[in-house]
């Protein structure tokens, strides 16, 4: 029997039994467990830990952040979608497995849309843009013609395959009509590294890692690839300021098995707003490039739909896939 078919006879069963208004009164009465897809130490285990800290104390049981890493999030993100739909499985998801993988990958072994109830978005993450002093620009204006003018001799670094810092870079060479080598790293840290010692020219990375350069001189800031500008670097300006509408800020956002109680996942959202809230929280995550961002489940259903549109066309169009 199908995973999708076995989560609604659970669903219905738990219907059946009556347990939906009184389970949801009692909901916790366990521990709840909290699935992060990519590695301790990124944003999506930071901010699961930090939710699950503040939840722990307002639900009076322990919440455990499991790190379930592998095949860009795929790999956790199945097995959440696989979990029992009873509110005690959830996945702090994000735009890579809930949304670009859809269009990077030919046969997803979950459907975000399908096999998940959102809950709420959480926070987002501007990207910068920015250049190794060795790259004789200042702008992305002078990059654009030193590549048109040395055609393959720039490289850029992403995060890995797939991931959105691939996506940007993509984007803005069909939009400017350059060339420029993909240097793939596992993850930002190593990114950031390559960048800051000459190995790569230029690469997207999460704000928080090439920022202290920036500032210090030892990078070049060339612009943040986000809708607005970034508090963090008022004076760079957005790729879109700049003529090429590239938003790919990082996203995130919590989400439960399809079938999980509607009660069940009004709870859980109104302390997840409740905690995204809290004036402390926000200026210290702020500090460190992540915007704290609550939502109704409508809102965020409404957002991953039409992301997850926006991006399959835009990875199809550039025609980027990964086995």
């Amino acid at each position: 029997m199908r995973p999708a078919r076995i989560r609604v006879l659970v669903a219905a069963l738990v219907a059946l039994l009556g347990c939906t208004g009184p389970f949801a009164q009692g909901y916790p009465a366990k521990p709840i467990h909290i699935i992060a897809p990519f590695p301790a130490g990124g944003g999506y285990d930071f901010l699961a830990r930090l939710l699950g800290s503040e939840m722990t104390r307002t639900f009076g049981q322990p919440v455990i952040v499991e790190n379930k890493a592998g095949a860009n999030g795929n790999i956790g993100t199945d097995a959440a979608a696989k979990s029992a739909p009873d509110g005690y499985t959830l996945l702090m998801g994000g735009n890579s497995p809930l949304s670009l993988n859809v269009g990077l990958y030919p046969k997803l072994p979950y459907d975000p849309l399908r096999d998940f109830e959102p809950i709420s978005r959480v926070a987002t993450q501007p990207n910068l843009f920015a250049a190794n002093p060795k790259v004789p620009v200042k702008s992305v204006a002078e990059l654009v013609d030193y590549a048109k003018a040395n055609p393959g001799k720039l490289t850029y670094a992403s995060n890995g395959n797939g991931s959105p810092q691939h996506l940007a870079a993509e984007l803005l060479k069909r939009m400017a009509a350059i060339d420029m080598v993909h240097v793939p790293y596992k993850g930002a840290a190593p990114t950031a590294a390559a960048l800051l010692a000459g190995e790569v020219s230029v690469a997207f990375n999460i704000i928080l890692l090439p920022l202290p350069y920036v500032q210090s001189g030892k990078l070049t800031g060339l612009a943040v690839a986000s809708s607005k500008r970034s508090p963090l670097a008022p004076n760079l300006p957005t790729m879109a300021e700049l003529g090429y509408p590239i938003d790919i800020d990082t996203w995130y956002g919590l989400v439960a098995p399809a079938g999980t109680p509607k009660e069940v996942i009004a709870k859980v959202n109104a302390e997840t707003v409740r905690i995204l809230s809290i004036a402390e929280l926000r200026d210290k995550t702020r500090s460190q490039g992540i915007e704290l961002g609550g939502s109704t489940p409508e809102e965020f259903g409404a957002f991953l739909k039409a992301d997850i549109a926006k991006w399959t066309r835009a990875i199809r169009e550039m025609n980027i896939t990964i086995d």
